[in-house]
């Protein structure tokens, strides 16, 4: 289908707690080790959301940082698109919070619902709003604080589990640039592999239900390991393809943080080396909707990105969900002196 406009990422930012969980301070708690948590997973810390820091707050920081990036007023925002399952509040969405605290006062907002594959399909529907010409500029956030979902005593998964935000301004580009193709999908036979058991509406929350910490994460960790190896491949595989190219094409994967062993077996059945698989979730674990964004606006910190590049960003999650983009990056990114890589910072 031919499109009026390209969608193109025109700005990024990200926004992590200050506190920061080691492994040796989760030995105090869980029954677990540094070398146990590394080994199965590659993170060695994570950030954890104090008092006042929710999906709202560190998504519009992370929001307004992309704005500025992208040299974008506030009031020219047609639409604030908020991947998030851990909201503010149950209703309304988390994007009306953060199109407010941005001061977009003409910008539509919703929230989207597809856990840890979250930012994938938001970046999707911003393209498509844009592609189409009914929008001209969509702030896409990915924010959650899943550290208030956990059993602590649940070593299973309150190891592997950060907070953060993410977010990107996509707007009109040349036609070939920004988001080229998408692959969305979902397999609701999944749904309880990693879910809360109660908190909704066909199971309401009582207090006997609280005391079994049912309204925490649950999860199947062996079988999401082998769906999320399985998926990522092919997900991108499929975006690559309605985009005309193939995983050689492909200059840098952007793939959901969650787990090293993940990572790297997906990179494998894919035939990408190491050096074109961006990875940090030793520094923050799984972050759930907030992975993606913020790893892109750390490839933009740490110059690994330039005009041109096909950037593959692909997520997995709860649903069963997954989705993969493809890009072509169109922005002129600015070259360290020498070509030196830029040091990470766990802020910015």
């Amino acid at each position: 289908m031919q499109f009026p406009y390209g969608a193109g990422v025109l700005g990024v930012g990200m926004a992590v707690p200050a506190r920061v969980l080691t492994n040796a301070e989760l030995e105090q708690v869980v029954n677990t080790s540094d070398e146990w948590i590394r080994t199965r997973t590659g993170i060695r810390e994570r950030r954890i959301a104090g008092e006042g820091e929710t999906p709202a707050v560190l998504g519009a920081e992370a929001a307004g940082r992309a704005l500025a990036d992208a040299g974008v007023r506030p009031g020219d925002v047609d639409l604030v698109l908020c991947a998030t399952t851990s909201g503010d509040f149950v209703w309304p969405a988390t994007a009306c919070l953060i199109q407010d605290a941005l001061g977009a006062r003409r910008a539509a907002a919703f929230d989207v619902a597809a856990a840890c594959s979250g930012f994938t399909y938001a970046l999707a529907t911003a393209a498509a709003f844009v592609q189409s010409g009914a929008m001209r500029t969509v702030v896409v956030v990915g924010a959650d604080t899943l550290s208030r979902q956990l059993d602590w005593s649940d070593r299973s998964t309150c190891i592997l589990f950060g907070d953060g935000a993410g977010a990107a301004v996509v707007g009109r580009c040349a036609a070939g640039e920004g988001v080229l193709a998408s692959s969305l999908g979902s397999d609701g036979g999944g749904a309880e592999l990693i879910y809360i058991p109660a908190g909704g509406s066909r199971t309401p929350l009582t207090p006997e239900l609280l005391a079994q910490r049912r309204n925490k994460i649950a999860m199947c960790g062996p079988e999401v390991f082998r769906f999320a190896v399985r998926i990522i491949g092919a997900a991108c595989a499929e975006a690559l393809d309605r985009a005309g190219l193939a995983a050689e094409d492909v200059s840098l994967l952007v793939p959901h943080q969650a787990n090293t062993r993940i990572i790297r077996a997906a990179a494998e059945r894919m035939g990408l080396s190491e050096g074109r698989v961006f990875s940090n979730v030793e520094r923050y674990g799984n972050t759930s909707a907030a992975s993606i964004p913020i790893a892109l606006a750390e490839i933009v910190q740490q110059r690994r990105v330039r005009r041109g590049d096909v950037v593959a960003t692909v997520g997995f999650g709860a649903g069963l969900t997954w989705g993969a983009n493809v890009l072509r990056w169109c922005r002129d990114e600015p070259v360290e002196p020498g070509g030196e890589v830029a040091a990470p910072e766990g802020r910015i």
